[in-house]
């Protein structure tokens, strides 16, 4: 616990000045986090990091996450999703010259990786661009949800939501945990409201995005039970990977962009 403590307070020094100053501190640290979390999957995949496939990786979702202004430099006809793609490309023609040491298994989850991690980090530096309301906003659906889940799981959780996947997780805990986050974003928005929408219109946009969040906890749960780990990484002592931080935030984000407030 006092390791967790610990690590827990170094992490907010470093990231609520960085969240604070936006603009490109938060696209540098976007990619940072981008590119931390593929690696991630790189050591469950039992990859190198310092090989072709994770250079390709890094560049891939580096590609993602960053404006798109970072790419006003290629022709008008090349998008960032395609830029992207090349980088799908070169995976798939690496399975060729390795002569399928690496195989098109490991090319299908690497690129399915970059999609699921750039696609939210991106996400996460547009949140900024638009305003430091919207962002915290996503923040504190994810930290309440995971904080009143837990809190609430331990004291009153009895029925397990998905044993095979994340034993430690119960019904009582997830519905406690959304209920937490719906009470502390909407009185968020009362004093904070984000442009366009109601109090509430957000009530329910909360309880859609806190439920999201832990299906996003699940998936990355699945994702190590399948490659047989604990944490997805070891990069923060004690809190386990960026992946097992960012997991729910990765789902949240995107689907704020599909609403529209992002």
């Amino acid at each position: 616990m006092r390791q967790r403590v610990i690590t827990a307070i170094v992490a907010l020094i470093i990231f609520i000045p960085i969240i604070l100053l936006g603009g490109v501190w938060i696209d540098i640290a976007g990619i940072a986090l981008g590119i931390v979390a593929i690696s991630e999957i790189l050591v469950m995949k039992k990859k190198l990091l310092v090989s072709t496939e994770a250079f390709i990786s890094y560049f891939g979702v580096a590609t993602l996450i960053m404006p798109e202004s970072w790419l006003d430099f290629l022709p008008v006809h090349i998008s960032q999703e395609f830029f992207f793609f090349v980088f799908v490309l070169l995976m798939l023609l690496l399975t060729v010259l390795s002569r399928n040491l690496f195989s098109f298994d490991d090319a299908g989850v690497l690129t399915l990786g970059m999609l699921y991690i750039g696609t939210g980090f991106h996400y996460f530096i547009v949140a900024r661009s638009i305003s430091l309301v919207v962002l915290l906003y996503a923040l504190f659906i994810v930290w309440s949800t995971d904080s009143g889940a837990y809190i609430f799981g331990r004291m009153l959780g009895r029925h397990k939501l998905a044993p095979r996947i994340s034993p430690n997780k119960t019904w009582e805990g997830s519905i406690s945990g959304t209920i937490l986050a719906t009470v502390i974003c909407t009185l968020f928005i009362a004093f904070y409201p984000i442009f366009g929408y109601s109090t509430l219109e957000l009530f329910f946009v909360t309880v859609v995005l806190s439920i999201a969040g832990q299906f996003g906890d699940l998936i990355e749960s699945a994702l190590k039970r399948y490659y047989g780990v604990k944490d997805s990484g070891k990069i923060l002592p004690g809190h386990g990977g960026i992946l097992d931080r960012f997991d729910s935030l990765l789902f949240v984000l995107p689907i704020l962009h599909l609403i529209g407030i992002v």
